[in-house]
């Protein structure tokens, strides 16, 4: 499976598997190749949502990880970048919920105006990093800079409970885990096998871990069926007008 989606609810917890009365734990999916699969009791997954404040006032809150790193599903919150910009993280608890649904924390601080700014600024900074590298262009200083420094903080710290692993975060503390994982990102091998999706709508960069590199869409539900369609309208509308 390329990626997920998932939502926050009254009945679903932040893995976007349903709270199932009288089982015993629930498993936690991994967002992205080499994230932690995390088993935890159904209560820890409710009190992460509904006692720490990342349920969005506004109802569910859909976030999707396709990117196959934290730190390029978070520059893809802001989608459609070159044609409608549309921005997903509207809302400091739409960043809660971000934090959550990632699988980068199990629960969060509730965030502030303050975070929600921030992580703005870190997210735009990651997206110019990671274009500029596609690109083979230099790196802005500014998003450079603001990278490290944001890198170089506290990050989320695991903990080991009965139930096992937990990690309970600052939104600061948080994201200070997503620009280290862009700090690796475009420090390590992977770099080669970053792709912008092909739909030329969406702006979502992914790493392309296929056999072959030959995936082309960050999703086929979300963009491959949309272009293809496309292509096979445009086909048959040009057949009939040769006929």
């Amino acid at each position: 499976m390329l990626g997920r989606v998932v939502s926050i609810s009254s009945d679903v917890p932040a893995t976007g598997v349903p709270f199932v009365e009288g089982v015993d734990q629930t498993i936690i999916k991994r967002p992205w190749p080499g994230a932690r699969a995390r088993r935890v009791s159904p209560a820890q997954v409710v009190t992460a949502i509904a006692g720490l404040g990342v349920t969005c006032q506004a109802g569910d809150v859909k976030h999707v990880f396709l990117c196959g790193n934290p730190a390029l599903d978070l520059a893809c919150t802001l989608r459609a970048r070159r044609t409608a910009p549309f921005e997903t993280l509207d809302a400091p608890d739409r960043l809660g919920a971000w934090y959550v649904e990632s699988g980068l924390v199990d629960a969060l601080a509730p965030c502030e105006e303050s975070d929600l700014a921030l992580a703005v600024e870190v997210r735009e900074a990651i997206y110019e990093l990671v274009t500029a590298r596609l690109a083979g262009d230099g790196y802005d200083a500014e998003a450079l800079s603001l990278v490290n420094e944001t890198a170089r903080r506290p990050p989320a710290a695991p903990q080991l409970t009965a139930e096992g692993r937990w990690v309970e975060a600052t939104p600061a503390q948080a994201l200070s885990t997503v620009a280290r994982h862009a700090v690796e990102l475009l420090s390590g091998p992977e770099v080669p096998l970053m792709k912008e999706c092909a739909n030329p709508e969406c702006t979502k960069i992914f790493i392309d871990r296929s056999r072959g590199g030959r995936r082309e869409w960050c999703g086929m539900e979300s963009c491959g069926n949309k272009v293809k369609a496309a292509a096979y309208r445009a086909r048959k509308k040009e057949a009939q007008t040769a006929g």
